[in-house]
């Protein structure tokens, strides 16, 4: 499905990735491997990253046109580094990168139709 919006929710054991237009959203979960959910002690007890969480995401975004990416905690910015490191056309794509807590589909849908509707309006 090629869209001109996308928003990835993400944190470091699931993804949700919605794309939509006006009338349609197509829902995609992505999900961290199991042996990566452990905690570090030299890191604070920060959770690893699971790189093909943040590939399997990047090539689910590849056809969106704009992309918004939130999600509560640091794995949204994980993200953003790894797609600077990895995946430059998708980065370039990327819009805002914002902090949201546990959305429902719902919510998190209108959350990014009202962002683009704004954003769509200040870009022309």
């Amino acid at each position: 499905m090629t869209t001109p919006h996308a928003v990835l929710w993400i944190d470091h054991e699931e993804a949700r990735l919605f794309r939509f237009t006006a009338e349609d959203v197509e829902r995609v979960d992505l999900h961290a491997a199991t042996h990566l959910h452990h905690h570090l002690r030299r890191d604070k007890d920060r959770k690893l990253s699971d790189p093909h969480l943040y590939e399997s995401a990047a090539k689910h975004l590849a056809d969106a046109e704009r992309i918004l990416v939130v999600g509560p905690g640091t794995a949204k910015l994980e993200f953003i580094r790894h797609l600077h490191a990895h995946e430059r056309a998708v980065e370039a794509k990327v819009v805002a990168v914002e902090s949201i807590d546990h959305p429902t589909d719902g919510q998190l849908i209108a959350y990014a139709r009202q962002y683009f509707k704004h954003s769509d309006r200040m870009t022309g």
